[in-house]
């Protein structure tokens, strides 16, 4: 919970029209939608997170790999969406969960996601840590 009060209080801060979702395993943890964010959002959120649990890695990175090869797409269908936003959260290197955003353009969606995780100390695979110093440097 507390991870999903701090997205929050950043989402406000930063007055984005953002839905977060937090996932423990498949079990929704946490939910909130602000601005003009619905059912629509929250059903992006989970084909990003297909993509998340397939690579094990953020969305944002697997949508730049697809975008450099489309073949890692192979066997994937419309459910999956290569969109910017989810970053996985692992405990002691085996994926547990993730932190999700939509509703704002993919590179806003990921780097507010990423700085909500980077804020409370969870920190995401170490390709995607290095993926959010670089994008939140723009």
């Amino acid at each position: 919970v507390k991870l999903g009060e701090i997205a929050v209080g950043v989402i406000r801060e930063w007055d984005r029209n953002l839905a977060v979702d937090i996932h423990i395993g498949d079990e929704l943890a946490y939910r909130a939608q602000l601005g003009r964010t619905g059912q629509g959002n929250a059903d992006v959120i989970q084909g990003k997170i297909l993509v998340v649990k397939k690579f094990g890695h953020s969305s944002l990175l697997a949508r730049l790999k697809r975008d450099a090869d489309p073949s890692i797409a192979d066997g994937t269908d419309e459910s999956y969406k290569f969109w910017g936003g989810v970053i996985p959260i692992f405990v002691d290197g085996e994926l547990v969960g993730s932190i999700g955003t939509s509703g704002e353009p993919d590179v806003v969606d990921q780097v507010q996601v990423a700085g909500d995780q980077v804020g409370v100390g969870v920190l995401p695979h170490p390709g995607d840590e290095a993926l959010g110093r670089a994008l939140s440097s723009r």
